[in-house]
């Protein structure tokens, strides 16, 4: 259950709006093969991760350049490839409540700006004119300079904002932005205890309250 009155709002992309488990567990098994590494194992960190952190994590005897080639290699794999990418319930109708009543809405996410665009696209879910790439963050999440700096861009302090998070790394982020933080799906860990938590976009109301918005459902 929500029920918060907040002046703008915070969105992860993967997992929290757009729905790309297929690709991107494709992406890491293949990895995993190359490089003789359990994929079960590079799921369970990457999650919500830029791909240099999980690269730099698991081949950390590679030089930087070494590891930027495959970074870029695995990017430019997954930039056009987007069958089987859907939008998390509800999610494509919900921004646009959002932006129809006027609330301020930001995407930060850990993908590059290209993947983010197309990705969401290709599932059908708005844009936001504010967005946070990976190359906009000196620091990935758990960090919370990415959603430091969405809420900068709106305008708004980030405790003022709600944002919408599926990763432990993402909801340790949002949290630490001091952002009213709800989870998306079952993710089960410390960082989520007390949160609240939603399973899909249906059903979420937005109320214009004076100068902020009340979003409840």
């Amino acid at each position: 259950m929500i029920d918060v009155v907040v002046s703008g709002v915070l969105f992860d992309m993967d997992g929290t709006l757009v729905d790309s488990t297929t690709v991107v567990e494709a992406a890491w098994s293949r990895f995993g093969a190359e490089h003789g590494i359990d994929p079960a194992e590079i799921l369970g960190f990457s999650h919500g991760r830029q791909t240099i952190d999980t690269v730099q994590r698991f081949l950390p005897h590679l030089t930087p350049d070494e590891q930027r080639v495959i970074v870029d290699t695995m990017i430019a794999a997954k930039i056009d490839y987007t069958e089987g990418i859907v939008e998390v319930p509800g999610a494509g109708a919900f921004v646009q409540r959002l932006v129809d009543a006027g609330v301020p809405v930001a995407l930060v996410t850990s993908a590059p700006r290209e993947l983010a665009v197309k990705r969401m696209i290709a599932a059908g879910v708005p844009v936001p004119e504010a967005l946070v790439p990976s190359e906009d963050a000196e620091r990935s999440k758990p960090h919370p300079e990415g959603y430091l700096r969405g809420a900068a861009l709106l305008g708004v302090p980030a405790d003022r904002c709600l944002a919408f998070e599926d990763a432990p790394a993402g909801v340790e982020a949002a949290v630490a932005s001091g952002a009213t933080t709800v989870v998306v799906w079952t993710l089960e860990a410390p960082v989520t205890a007390g949160l609240p938590r939603i399973a899909g976009y249906d059903g979420l109301e937005v109320t214009r309250e004076g100068s902020a918005f009340r979003i409840r459902g």
